[in-house]
């Protein structure tokens, strides 16, 4: 199956993230069948989302405490490439966490 991936010029094609892809799959499986991946990543917030409120977006973080929490648990499941900035923005794409600005239309203050 990674040989026939490699040849795929639709994908980046690297070796270790393309095996990486095929092993988180299957720990998400896993965690899916014990307790749901939206239980498990939202339980890591307290299931509901963390609403920042930066002035610039050059106030926004890289990284928190609780995207290097997740990260590491997520490592000790058995995930591969998912280091802390990556959960972070993980955490951003799916709403776990809010960093839009504070004037941004689109920030939880600003909705009508």
């Amino acid at each position: 199956d990674i040989e026939r991936l490699m040849q795929n010029s639709g994908i980046i094609r690297h070796r270790g993230k393309i095996a990486a892809t095929i092993s988180n799959a299957k720990v998400w499986l896993d965690i899916e069948a014990a307790q749901g991946f939206a239980n498990y990543v939202w339980s890591f917030v307290d299931f509901a989302p963390i609403i920042n409120t930066p002035q610039r977006v050059q106030d926004v973080p890289a990284v928190t405490q609780t995207a290097m929490i997740l990260s590491k648990d997520l490592k000790k499941r058995g995930f591969k490439f998912c280091g802390h900035t990556i959960i972070y923005a993980f955490m951003q794409a799916s709403g776990l966490v809010c960093d839009h600005v504070i004037d941004c239309a689109c920030h939880p203050q600003n909705q009508v």
